[in-house]
């Protein structure tokens, strides 16, 4: 019964995360499309608002979320070496622990 529920929940992140990424970048293009930044200094005021700084965060930790279940399924299924799958897994998630580190550095850096 654990595995099932691992399973599921793996799916609902997938499907959340998912849905989320494809509606943030809906919203980036009709942005861009409606009212595009003329300059640099423009679209990093609108990039260090609150609001679009929020979203964007939120759309990279769905995004190494859904790395995360997405990769961890396919080492899971095709590494059947239990000591290879771990260092793998363990490897994975020092990546992209270390890539959610280095974009929340970038995104929060110009808010002071």
């Amino acid at each position: 019964m654990k595995r099932a529920v691992t399973g599921l929940r793996a799916w609902l992140v997938q499907r959340v995360s998912a849905v989320y990424m494809l509606l943030f970048i809906v919203f980036v293009l009709i942005h861009f499309l409606v009212d595009a930044p003329h300059s640099y200094w423009a679209w990093r005021d609108w990039m260090t608002s609150s609001g679009v700084s929020i979203a964007t965060t939120v759309f990279f930790a769905a995004l190494l979320a859904h790395a995360w279940v997405g990769l961890r399924d396919v080492i899971m299924d095709y590494v059947h070496p239990i000591a290879i799958r771990v260092c793998l897994l363990v490897l994975l998630g020092f990546g992209l622990t270390a890539m959610g580190v280095w974009v929340m550095r970038i995104l929060w850096m110009g808010h002071g």
